[in-house]
């Protein structure tokens, strides 16, 4: 068994911040923090809207992420089933109950599907945190390094949800 600090075959080392995509939601590059005190991940939605109930508790929802802090025009909006959810304590101590959705992340050469809980992260830096969850396994952090991975970008597929330019990018 190798030691914490050694990399594991199939493992990639990430700093505290790096880009990533959720190509399920129609999202690229999104700058997100990796977060090792946080369990679960989680995303910044603008709005959520419920489409469906199903018996099993579930639900279908349609939901506006706003992945730019800077250009807060520039919007993404998807669907996801939700899956259930779940109570979090956020970064102030405050207990919020948050829908669960499971999508693929793409970080660097891994993808791999992950849990991420839905919440207003208008206020915070980061659109997006990177929780143990999501890390384990696959990833070391090297807390001292940011966007390591960053030349690794594979193009999305042609059929993949994108976010819809800003009168900028016209």
């Amino acid at each position: 068994m190798s030691a914490p600090s050694e990399r594991g075959p199939g493992q990639e080392v990430v700093g505290w911040k790096e880009y990533l995509d959720l190509p399920e939601l129609g999202i690229r590059r999104l700058k997100a923090k990796v977060d090792t005190g946080a369990r679960t991940s989680a995303l910044h939605v603008a709005s959520l809207r419920y489409l469906a109930e199903h018996p099993d508790g579930t639900s279908e929802v349609e939901l506006t992420m706003g992945v730019d802090r800077r250009r807060p025009e520039r919007r993404v909006t998807a669907r996801a089933h939700v899956l259930g959810r779940i109570e979090v304590t956020d970064s102030g101590g405050h207990p919020e109950t948050r829908p669960v959705i499971e999508t693929e992340l793409v970080l660097g050469p891994i993808r791999k599907r992950i849990l991420l809980t839905l919440t207003d992260r208008s206020a915070m830096l980061f659109r997006m945190i990177v929780g143990r969850k999501a890390l384990e396994g696959d990833f070391l952090i090297d807390v001292s390094k940011q966007y390591l991975l960053r030349r690794w970008h594979p193009r999305p597929p042609p059929d993949a949800p994108r976010a819809e330019p800003s009168p900028d990018d016209r």
